[in-house]
């Protein structure tokens, strides 16, 4: 059994997202200590325990431990499944987050996967949906990965009511990710709000316009509104894409301007850009699960964060994976053999 200190490193929920993914698709029994012990808010949270939960029916997992504030779990895997899957995280909890852990099992599964979730689609300390949708799934495609989502409602906090589905089809293998030189076509991007005026949309979106036009790429920023949501809110995703997929993204909260989230999501872009990476410091942080189980990978992101060391450690610990990790002038290079 593989032993995990769940305050060791980034010391947060990816511990237990990444370590049980992983484990689900090695079969290897998992016991994790000391869950979020450094945080405020100790052991799980509601949704640190979906993802668990969509991970122990993906892998038919025997498992204790699995309640809110929980500080350590068993989780036992067993073989891979099919079928389909509905969660509700009953708050606003991160849709994405959830799917995050979920996607990593699923593509090895014997038949397709499919699995509806209900809670935020655009909340703090998350990926926003359309981050996982232009960003994410992208780069997993240049590898083999072969899956859909679709969004059927936003979900903002405090209620969240956000609904997602996502189809993810076997695959035997995975491709090695070899990006060291980033060619750019153009930048794209989505600007939305929800219960709130179109114009916060349009301002937004005019922000990130005017600083991200001055790189002389072309930039269509699209606008998206609603109002039949549950909560109000706002916020915006750019990327640049062309061989790779590079993100930026800002999320609108009471007191901030429209015009600040779509600078600040501009400038998170443009971190990435002047700097030459091939992906940004989040994407960074996702791909690393995905190259313990491809070949020879090899990618440059701005600055190596927290959780990119925290999840280089988990891989290594429960796949053996050995990752290269060299600091350039303006970049990171990370590989494996």
């Amino acid at each position: 059994m593989i032993e995990i200190d769940g305050s060791s490193g980034e010391g947060g929920g990816a511990v237990v997202r990444i370590s049980a993914a992983l484990a689900s698709l090695t079969s290897k029994k998992l016991n994790i200590k000391n869950i979020r012990a450094q945080r405020p808010r100790k052991g799980l949270s509601s949704q640190h325990l979906m993802a668990l939960t969509a991970l122990s029916w993906l892998c038919n997992a025997e498992f204790q431990g699995f309640h809110t504030g929980s500080e350590e779990i068993f989780f036992c895997p067993g073989k891979l499944r099919g079928g389909n899957l509905e969660l509700d995280i009953k708050s606003a909890g991160s849709m994405a987050l959830v799917l995050q852990a979920f996607m990593i099992p699923a593509p090895f599964a014997p038949k397709k996967v499919e699995i509806t979730l209900k809670g935020g689609s655009d909340v703090r300390w998350a990926p926003p949906y359309d981050y996982l949708k232009h960003v994410t799934l992208p780069v997993l495609e240049m590898m083999g990965y072969k899956s859909r989502i679709d969004l059927i409602q936003r979900g903002h906090y405090p209620r969240g009511g956000g609904i997602l589905k996502a189809e993810i089809l076997p695959v035997k293998k995975l491709n090695p990710l070899k990006i060291l030189e980033p060619e750019i076509d153009s930048i794209k991007g989505i600007s939305h709000a929800t219960n709130l005026p179109l114009h916060v949309a349009e301002r937004q979106a005019l922000a990130a316009h005017k600083i991200l036009a001055k790189t002389g790429y072309e930039v269509d920023i699209a606008l998206e509104h609603s109002t039949n949501n549950l909560s109000p809110g706002s916020g915006i995703v750019v990327w640049a894409q062309g061989n790779t997929r590079i993100g930026g993204n800002a999320l609108g909260k009471r007191g901030k301007s429209a015009e600040k989230v779509g600078k600040e999501a501009a400038k998170n872009l443009l971190c990435s850009l002047e700097r030459e990476a091939t992906l940004d410091n989040y994407m960074g942080d996702q791909i690393i699960p995905y190259m313990a189980l491809a070949g020879c990978s090899c990618f440059k992101i701005p600055t190596l964060s927290s959780h990119a060391r925290t999840n280089i450690q988990l891989v290594k610990k429960i796949t053996g994976k050995v990752f290269r990790v060299h600091p350039r002038e303006e970049v990171v290079e990370i590989s494996t053999k």
